[in-house]
């Protein structure tokens, strides 16, 4: 939002020129200059969602026991190497090469330009090497790491949710087809200029495209996989299992509201104007803004509904703030955004215990704070933004629809061919121990490792 006092002096200052019969001076940059400032902010911000990976896993490490810490480490730091890899062999491509309505191309190995290598290998750059380049707008591969980190995100999601009891490689052949395909064939409808796009949905920065994404795959894992070991009683009665480490997991969110930055702000997709450069500096404020008011509405409703402050459903208020508000962050109403974090952290609070009551364990709440918020946020944009609320509804109901049946139909082929779930004898001993061998915590002996 401009600030009225700076705009009217604008205007004075023009005018004063007029006056005088002067003519205001125009700043601009060459195509080079934008060209490396678009690249810039591509690498810069892919580097800040790259971060928040780790945000992810200290988050899911505080909130599981220890027995299964060096497990749900060793998850994420696979999972997005997994990511990494898939998304350069097929999925970019289908995502974004010649994306035909529903679908873009098969080809294997996204690369750098011809161009940019033949600058890049020229003994002398020379004006007729750099043109081609400098008139893409950006490098090539700064893209496709941008965009390569968001995929690695959504995959995030579903690890926390099937924490404790899920065996790692039927886990790790899950990840490969989310990351490869299903992921992008969904991305390429609206980010790749399909179908939904055409239809006008809008998700600037992925409320449902990443976020929901990945929360309707964990939905459909935890269904199938079933609760933990001791999780819902036979009369119904929900039993807490504590994580193990709340600051681990506080410093966990903070890494990933540090992050979200570079998720949302980097959406612009541009650096090279005077334009850009405002409307990142309001992407920043209301992603700040929406986070810090999914905190303060989950706190207050926990005090309300439940007569004590929960300090875990703070954290996800606050992640469920910022995927709320990264479907539309350009809002220009700072207010908006404070509005729409709040109620994202509020359905945080409502959601927890609706799922328990289906009996859905969802060990990290990652459903409530990326599922939920992400539809809520994209509902938004139809509500306070310039989208339509009939068309954000369409692009919710058939990305959902899509994943939701796809991962059903992995999750239940993995399920009766390899098992997707340990023993009951490896999930109490603790999956360090089943599926790795070792434990993250091994000095602290066995006193914490029984459920």
């Amino acid at each position: 939002m401009i600030q009225s006092g700076k705009l009217l002096s604008g205007v004075g200052a023009v005018g004063a020129l007029l006056v005088l019969g002067a003519a205001p001076a125009q700043a601009e940059v060459s195509a080079e200059t934008q060209f490396v400032f678009n690249t810039f902010s591509f690498l810069i911000h892919g580097v800040l969602v790259m971060w928040m990976a780790a945000g992810f896993a200290m988050l899911e490490s505080g909130l599981v026991r220890t027995k299964n810490t060096a497990t749900i480490c060793l998850k994420n730091i696979a999972l997005y190497s997994v990511a990494g890899l898939l998304y350069y062999i097929i999925g970019y491509s289908l995502m974004y090469t010649d994306v035909a309505g529903y679908i873009g191309s098969f080809s294997l190995f996204y690369n750098s330009s011809e161009a940019e290598l033949a600058l890049i290998n020229a003994e002398d750059a020379t004006a007729e090497l750099i043109a081609p380049v400098v008139g893409n707008g950006y490098s090539v591969m700064s893209d496709w790491f941008f965009q390569m980190v968001f995929v690695a995100t959504a995959a995030s999601i579903v690890s926390g949710t099937l924490a404790e009891r899920i065996k790692i490689w039927p886990f790790m052949i899950f990840i490969v087809a989310l990351t490869g395909l299903i992921y992008p064939i969904q991305g390429s409808w609206t980010w790749g200029g399909g179908w939904l796009s055409e239809l006008g949905f809008s998700d600037f920065a992925g409320s449902t495209i990443v976020h929901s994404v990945g929360g309707w795959a964990a939905l459909t894992g935890a269904i199938i996989l079933g609760a933990r070991r001791g999780k819902y009683g036979a009369d119904g009665r929900v039993r807490v299992l504590p994580g193990a480490n709340l600051p681990l997991a506080t410093l966990g969110t903070f890494i990933l509201w540090f992050g979200w930055f570079g998720f949302n702000g980097g959406s612009q997709l541009a650096l090279g104007s005077a334009l850009d450069a405002a409307a990142i500096a309001i992407v920043y404020v209301n992603t700040n803004l929406a986070a810090a008011a999914g905190v303060v509405a989950a706190m207050a409703l926990t005090q309300i509904l439940y007569k004590k402050i929960d300090l875990t459903m703070a954290l996800n208020g606050a992640i469920a703030g910022l995927v709320s508000i990264t479907a539309g962050p350009d809002v220009q109403n700072h207010l908006y955004a404070i509005v729409i974090g709040a109620i994202g952290g509020g359905l945080v609070v409502v959601t927890i215990p609706l799922l328990d009551r289906l009996r859905i364990d969802d060990v990290v709440g990652a459903i409530p704070a990326h599922l939920v918020a992400g539809i809520w946020g994209t509902l938004a944009v139809g509500i306070f933004g310039s989208g339509s609320l009939g068309t954000q509804i369409v692009g919710i109901l058939a990305i959902g629809a899509f994943v939701t049946v796809t991962s059903a139909v992995l999750w239940l082929a993995l399920k009766v061919t390899l098992g997707i779930r340990v023993s009951d004898e490896e999930e109490e001993m603790g999956l360090d121990k089943a599926e790795l061998g070792m434990e993250a915590y091994p000095e602290f002996g066995h006193g914490s490792q029984t459920i």
